[in-house]
C-alpha cells in the first residue's frame, strides 16, 4: 500500500518531486518478488536528474510514471537531511544492479539490456552464467529517431516477458523509452533505468572508495577520473542543485 506522502518542503512553487522511502536491502525484496506479469519501470535520480526534473516538463512525465523513484544520490539525501531535517533513504543504481545480478537474477531468467557494447554483455553472460541475456544496442543520436525508437520498443516487447528490462542508455533516454512501454502497455517484467552501472559492473569504471560513497563524494571521485566530459556536469550545472532547495517540494513516499 502507498501512504500519503510526507512533505519535505510546506509550499511547492515549482516542480514536485515524489521519492520512495525504499533503501537498497528493501527494494532488492520489492525486485526479487515483482513478478514477470505486471510492468513498472524504476529511475534513480541523483542531482543531475533532479535538477532536469526541476527545469523539464518532459522530464516531469516521465518521472509522474515511474513505478518506483528511488533518490540515487548520498550528497542529495545529506543536504535534504540538513536542509529539512528530512531523512530519505538511499538505494544507487549502481549497487542496485550489482545487487540484482550477484543476489537475484537466476541463470534461466531472461534478462533485457539495452545500450552497452556487445563486449559487456558477453562479459555478464559468461560471468553470471546467464543463458536468456537479450542485447540490442541502439545507434547514437537513436531518441531523435522514431523509426530507431520503434526499433527498441518493438525489440524489448517481442522479448516480452522478462524478469528484468535494464536500460543503460543514458538520462533522459532511458526514461523516455520506459514511459513509452508503460504507454503502449504490451510489455510484462520490471523495467530499471541504471545508467552507467553496467560500465561499473563489468569494470569498464571503476567505483570511488567506500569511504567517498559513505559521504557523498562519489561525484568528485568521478569528476576526476574523467574532468573532460563530466567537468560542466558537476562544476557549472550542479550547482544549480542548491538554488531548487528553497524553491521546489520533495515528497517522501512510504509502501
Amino acid at each position: 500500500m502507498t501512504g500519503q506522502p510526507d512533505l519535505a518542503t510546506p509550499e511547492p512553487t515549482a516542480a514536485s518531486l515524489t521519492v520512495d522511502a525504499l533503501d537498497l536491502e528493501q527494494f532488492v525484496q520489492v525486485a526479487t518478488h515483482y513478478g514477470k506479469d505486471e510492468l513498472g519501470f524504476v529511475v534513480t535520480p541523483n542531482v543531475d536528474h533532479m535538477i532536469r526534473h526541476r527545469e523539464s516538463r518532459e522530464f516531469r512525465d516521465y518521472y509522474a510514471e515511474a513505478a518506483y523513484v528511488l533518490l540515487d544520490s548520498q550528497f542529495a539525501a545529506s543536504l535534504m537531511r540538513f536542509r529539512y531535517g528530512v531523512v530519505i533513504p538511499v538505494c544507487k543504481g549502481s549497487d542496485l544492479t550489482d545487487a540484482l545480478f550477484n543476489r537475484v537474477i537466476k541463470p534461466d531468467d531472461v534478462i533485457v539490456l539495452i545500450g552497452t557494447s556487445a563486449e559487456q554483455a558477453d562479459a555478464l553472460r559468461q560471468r553470471f552464467g546467464l543463458r536468456n541475456l537479450l542485447h540490442h544496442n541502439p545507434p547514437m543520436g537513436f531518441a531523435e529517431d522514431p523509426q530507431a525508437v520503434e526499433a527498441v520498443l518493438a525489440f524489448i516487447e517481442n522479448v516480452s516477458s522478462f524478469r528484468f528490462c535494464l536500460m543503460a542508455v543514458g538520462s533522459p533516454r532511458q526514461e523516455m523509452v520506459a514511459q513509452k512501454l508503460v504507454q503502449r502497455g504490451r510489455a510484462r517484467g520490471m523495467v530499471l533505468c541504471i545508467g552507467a552501472a553496467i560500465n561499473f559492473l563489468t569494470g569498464g569504471e571503476q567505483r570511488a572508495p567506500q569511504w567517498m560513497q559513505r559521504t557523498g563524494l562519489e561525484w568528485l571521485y568521478r569528476l576526476l577520473q574523467d574532468p573532460r566530459r563530466l567537468a560542466y556536469r558537476y562544476l557549472v550545472r550542479g550547482p544549480r542543485f542548491f538554488a531548487q532547495l528553497s524553491k521546489d517540494r520533495l515528497a517522501v513516499r512510504h509502501r
